[in-house]
């Protein structure tokens, strides 16, 4: 018995729903299952490509977008059950829908932000623009909040999530100005390294010391404590307080020069 080669599937005489009935008639390993999977994935790759273009200018590329869109209209065809009933387009359409907005949730964003922060984000976005026309001025957040019946607090951290969606390049020009580039802008030295290089010289050179001259040192730049108010918790005089101090720093000195 020869087997008919199935149609070629084209926007006239291509029925998704009669292919997708075929292929479910056949066994998973005969090879008109995986043509005809082939054929109604082809047939309705240009509807993938018009849903993923309802996305482009976020700043993902139409190439990124067209793929993502692919691929979920192939989850949509592995996952359709013609015995339902349901049009293909109906099953088909809301699967690539998902797996778009789970793109730019989990992958298009430069820092990860909660899933509730994102979909309320792009709601400001919207509601931003329409309050901003109707009344002639930014909203407050007060009206962004009532706008879109959140609080406040919930409304503050979907603000921020928008600042963080694309980061600036520390390679990109200053704008405006000159083609000075951030990083030159942000970059400096932190004075902090040379705190860690005199820690750790200092930390052997204090262990050193005998154990009340560490005590008077720490009441006196860590306490913020006079010499007379040392003196009285240590039980000497302000003067032997003092030469006690002189000889320690002297030492700390020598040591921290060596």
């Amino acid at each position: 018995m020869t087997v008919s080669s199935p149609p070629k599937l084209s926007p006239a005489t291509g029925d998704s729903e009669q292919l997708l009935r075929r292929r479910a008639a056949l066994n998973v390993e005969d090879p008109d299952h995986a043509r005809l999977r082939a054929l109604i994935i082809e047939a309705n790759l240009p509807m993938a490509g018009r849903l993923a273009r309802r996305y482009a200018g976020r700043g993902e590329s139409h190439e990124d977008l067209a793929q993502v869109g692919a691929l979920g209209l192939i989850k949509a065809v592995d996952g359709y059950d013609s015995n339902r009933g349901v049009p293909f387009a109906s099953y088909a359409i809301p699967t690539i829908l998902g797996d778009l907005r789970k793109h730019f949730r989990d992958t298009a964003w430069a820092i990860r932000v909660p899933r509730a922060a994102q979909e309320l984000g792009a709601q400001v976005s919207e509601a931003r623009g329409r309050l901003a026309q109707q009344r002639g001025r930014q909203p407050t957040d007060r009206e962004l909040a009532d706008d879109l019946e959140v609080t406040v607090a919930q409304l503050v951290p979907a603000v921020a999530a928008l600042d963080v969606y694309r980061l600036a390049s520390l390679d990109e020009p200053r704008a405006g100005v000159d083609s000075t580039e951030r990083l030159a802008l942000v970059g400096a030295v932190d004075p902090g390294y040379a705190a860690v290089d005199d820690y750790l010289t200092l930390r052997p050179l204090l262990a050193a010391l005998p154990p009340r001259e560490r005590r008077i040192l720490t009441m006196r730049f860590y306490g913020d404590l006079t010499q007379a108010q040392i003196a009285t918790q240590v039980g000497l005089s302000q003067m032997h307080v003092s030469r006690l101090l002189k000889r320690s720093l002297t030492q700390l000195r020598a040591g921290m020069l060596r």
